[in-house]
């Protein structure tokens, strides 16, 4: 297998907007992708087209027959992505909301009594519907304590949780705070074991843009992205939803089509930037394999981004050239270890005793966009375990380069020796 090298990611950045330069602030480094990532500069061309579009959808007019197809090629180009031959796609107002809602329909669609399980590790996008629509359904919530040693979850924690009477499961692919992933499939073996009714609900936000989807070999109910994570853009979540799951009870206009999961009109342009990210993986695939399939093409892209982002936060923590990684800086803590298998481009870390916030303006200052995460609603359940107020988060993705982690990391040497 080839991969990704410097001369890639140079026309893999041509590809995208605002690279190198914030709009409003000027020159940076982007490293702030797990808030989201850059996006596609033909996403950014799509919305400005279908945004002067006054016409809707399902009208006896050849501008709204348009509309429809769009629409339709864009579900077809999202199966291509997640992998899927059965569900529905829709979408919704936020990859937040889409999460509340089919963890909702859930538990809705369940018998009485029972449970719901999640775990520690998850985003509180499902584990605040999760708690309540518990507390709601008088179900018992029961959360699968993730590891604070590796920062994920082992799928075995999950057997001693799930009973014949565990209504509905909720994973997290990857956390947006450890930058671990977690494994699927093996976890709804495990659930489908015990619980073969429940239906599992997968938070994949974060996990999107780091390296491929297959929803086919997950056997799951639901799953959910935010676009703009995956190189779209900010306003809507696409959520995925089995037959089964489609097909149990859900809020619907009276007389309407009775699988219909969207309330009102939703944006064609927003539908349509998605067939930009699919045939952006389709053109990245392509340096990685001859197949003219374009899942085939989709699967290499995202091996090929996942080795990459790989050798990319190996040089985070371990140094590049003649410079000191994160893990030989005196004071330093790293979420989730030093070697471990799980990473998905990201490394959270912490200076002991010292103000996380400080790290980032400084790193702001010398033209580097990081992000601090406190330990409130978002993070605690990831810092709390740990006994930190605080971390700095460097997230980076497949067009960030090596030129720009020597850039960093000659910062924090400087940091450290101030």
């Amino acid at each position: 297998m080839q991969y990704i090298n410097q001369s890639l990611v140079s026309e893999i950045r041509q590809k995208f907007c605002n690279v190198n330069t914030c709009p409003i602030s000027g020159d940076r480094i982007f490293f702030e992708n797990a808030g989201g990532a850059l996006t596609l500069k033909s996403a950014l061309e799509t919305t400005t087209k279908f945004a002067s579009i006054p016409d809707n959808q399902g009208r006896d007019n050849a501008a709204s027959k348009a509309l429809n197809d769009v629409i339709k090629n864009a579900k077809s180009d999202l199966s291509a992505l997640f992998n899927t031959q059965s569900g529905e796609f829709f979408m919704g107002e936020s990859g937040t909301e889409l999460l509340f809602r089919l963890i909702r329909n859930a538990v809705l669609a369940s018998p009485s009594g029972g449970s719901i399980v999640g775990t520690s590790l998850e985003h509180p996008a499902s584990r605040s519907a999760a708690k309540k629509w518990s507390d709601e359904m008088e179900y018992t919530y029961l959360s699968v304590p993730h590891c604070v040693k590796t920062g994920t979850v082992d799928p075995k924690n999950y057997a001693s949780k799930i009973s014949d009477t565990t209504r509905v499961v909720t994973i997290v692919h990857a956390s947006p705070v450890t930058g671990m992933g977690t494994k699927i499939k093996e976890i709804s073996k495990i659930v489908r074991q015990k619980a073969p009714s429940a239906f599992i609900v997968v938070d994949g936000i974060q996990h999107a843009a780091h390296g491929g989807i297959d929803i086919k070999s997950y056997d799951i109910d639901g799953y959910v992205i935010s676009p703009y994570k995956m190189f779209s853009r900010h306003g809507f979540g696409i959520a995925w939803v089995s037959d089964r799951l489609r097909n149990a009870p859900h809020e619907k206009l009276d007389g309407g089509p009775s699988d219909n999961w969207e309330l009102g009109t939703r944006d064609t342009g927003a539908y349509a930037t998605m067939s930009d990210v699919k045939e952006y993986m389709c053109w990245l695939g392509k340096e990685f394999t001859e197949n003219n399939d374009s899942r085939e093409q989709i699967k290499a892209a995202g091996a090929a981004i996942q080795d990459y982002e790989r050798k990319m936060t190996d040089a985070l923590l371990h140094g590049l050239d003649n410079l000191k990684g994160l893990a030989d800086f005196e004071d330093v803590q790293i979420i989730g270890g030093l070697s471990n298998s799980s990473r998905e481009g990201l490394v959270s870390f912490r200076i002991k005793d010292y103000p996380s916030e400080k790290i980032v303006r400084y790193l702001n200052h010398q033209g580097i966009r990081t992000h601090t995460r406190k330990c409130d609603h978002y993070s605690e359940n990831i810092l709390t375990p740990l006994g930190w107020d605080d971390c700095v988060r460097v997230s980076i993705c497949h067009y960030n380069t090596l030129s720009e982690i020597k850039k960093f990391l000659s910062c924090m040497a400087a940091f450290r020796d101030k």
